[in-house]
């Protein structure tokens, strides 16, 4: 196996609106979101408290991360591929953003890269500025500021599909699908984890979808990269 490999993080995270209820923001949140959702607006019949059920997950100011999964690869002496994963989850976020704050302090920063889809639009900046509202601060690993371009140890799989396009989205599962790779989204996807975690309270199920998109992230990194392994990929989760 390829030496780099073995240094990438690869990682993707869960996030929901801050509250279910839109009604339970405070007055000074509830105006801010009420401008935001003017633009967010597609039909006029929508509300803001509907927009906000939709929308609000995706953005750090309204929203919260619950889950984070990780993994990294490694060769077995038989020449195995394995995929170890490991999730942080749970109700409270410092708690949950120190814990892996704590682990990303253990890798190299200068050596290690994390790698998601659409990261560099989403999960990495979503990570930072969570961190810093609850007071956290930023690993190295994630602290770009001020870095060139090539300083920036992170790699992102939609990125590596554009070939240098910007005009579009493209989704993990879309990509999955046109390299058969089994998909992750097996009865739930990002648009319905705000109402498994609030209304189902069943952050496990979140947690395990999280991992299978890590699993998927992985395999897809490894048919972007053109890299061809003898074995079928084995997964462990911790």
């Amino acid at each position: 196996m390829n030496p780099e490999l073995r240094e990438i993080l690869f990682l993707d995270i869960e996030t929901v609106s801050h509250t279910y209820d839109f009604n339970l923001l405070d007055e000074r949140l509830k105006s801010l979101w009420m401008r935001k959702a003017s633009h967010l607006r597609r039909d006029p019949s929508q509300t803001d408290e509907q927009i906000y059920l939709d929308r609000a997950a995706i953005f750090a100011e309204f929203g919260k991360v619950i889950c984070i999964c990780v993994g990294k690869l490694y060769e077995a002496e038989n020449g195995v591929v394995t995929l170890r994963t490991k999730a942080y989850y749970g109700d409270d976020e410092k708690a949950l953003l120190t814990e892996f704050k704590c682990m990303l302090e253990k890798l190299n920063a200068s050596t290690e890269r994390l790698c998601a889809h659409n990261g560099k639009e989403f999960d990495f900046p979503y990570l930072c500025r969570r961190m810093l509202v609850n007071g956290i601060q930023l690993p190295a690993i994630l602290n770009i500021s001020g870095r060139k371009p090539w300083e920036v140890q992170h790699y992102d799989t939609m990125e590596l599909w554009k070939f240098g396009d910007y005009k579009h989205f493209t989704s993990l599962d879309l990509l999955a699908a046109i390299f058969n790779i089994p998909s992750s989204k097996n009865g739930i996807d990002g648009s319905k984890v705000n109402q498994v975690y609030y209304e189902e309270k069943d952050l496990v199920r979140i947690k395990d979808y999280c991992l299978r998109d890590v699993e998927v992230l992985a395999q897809l990194f490894l048919k972007l990269r053109g890299i061809h392994l003898e074995h079928e990929l084995v997964v462990q989760s911790s």
